[in-house]
């Protein structure tokens, strides 16, 4: 995924989960819109560098949004407004062999109880195919993702309609997007969701499957490169 051009700046502090402050260059502060629910643990320290993208759209309230910050001088991404995109990506490249050789793929189709499902392959003589996205930014221990960084009772409802697909003869797979290089595993983050990782134990004994694929980042472009194991 090409990024737009992007502003750098330097981060003075993230708030109300969806702003953050931030310092130009030319020293001037504005507030960026912060496309992220979660706590955004060890990436969201004041001072550290960011980068930002700038929209033209005149109803925004705010024109700036954050995209990278660059923690122990490796880029992370931190929207959650891109993974979906990034795994349609890998997906179409063959970065994720499980998820390859569909006729057709689709975005946010409805599915289960008033949800919609991220991406949808379909294929003739094949079950359908439900693939939910999580994008994935915490590492606590050098290598390690961890998912989530803040409590999702959302994402525990996801696992269980995942399941239900499954038990309904479909397949359903959980694709976690790693926006943090340098990460080689990914293990849940049971100390600060323990609901999270029960439900994904359960969904996982239904039948319901889980890749994690890590990106490689730059100013320039954010790309899924290769899968890495996913723990439990």
């Amino acid at each position: 995924m090409k990024l737009p051009p992007l502003v750098p700046g330097r981060l003075i502090k993230r708030y109300k989960r969806f702003l953050a402050d931030v310092e130009l260059a030319d020293g001037s502060i504005i507030t960026a819109h912060c496309a992220n629910p979660g706590s955004m643990t060890g990436i969201s320290a004041p001072g550290n560098p960011v980068w930002l993208s700038v929209s033209d759209n005149p109803k925004r309230k705010l024109s700036h949004s954050w995209e990278l910050v660059e923690v122990e001088g490796v880029l992370v991404g931190v929207s959650t407004a891109r993974p979906n995109a990034l795994v349609e990506e890998a997906i179409l490249a063959g970065v994720i062999p499980e998820l390859t050789g569909y006729e057709t793929l689709r975005r946010e189709v409805k599915y289960g109880k008033n949800s919609r499902v991220d991406i949808l392959l379909e294929d003739a003589g094949k079950p359908l195919t439900y693939v939910e996205v999580k994008n994935v930014h915490m590492m606590r221990e050098k290598g390690l993702a961890e998912f989530p960084d803040a409590v999702t009772a959302r994402g525990a409802k996801h696992l269980v309609e995942l399941g239900d697909m499954v038990e309904a003869g479909h397949r359903a797979v959980m694709v976690y997007l790693v926006q943090y290089p340098g990460c080689e595993r990914l293990r849940f983050a049971r100390d600060i969701d323990p609901a999270y990782g029960a439900a994904f134990d359960q969904a996982k004994a239904r039948g319901v499957e889980a890749v994690a694929v890590v990106c490689d980042i730059s100013e320039e472009e954010i790309r899924p490169s290769h899968l890495i194991p996913v723990e439990g």
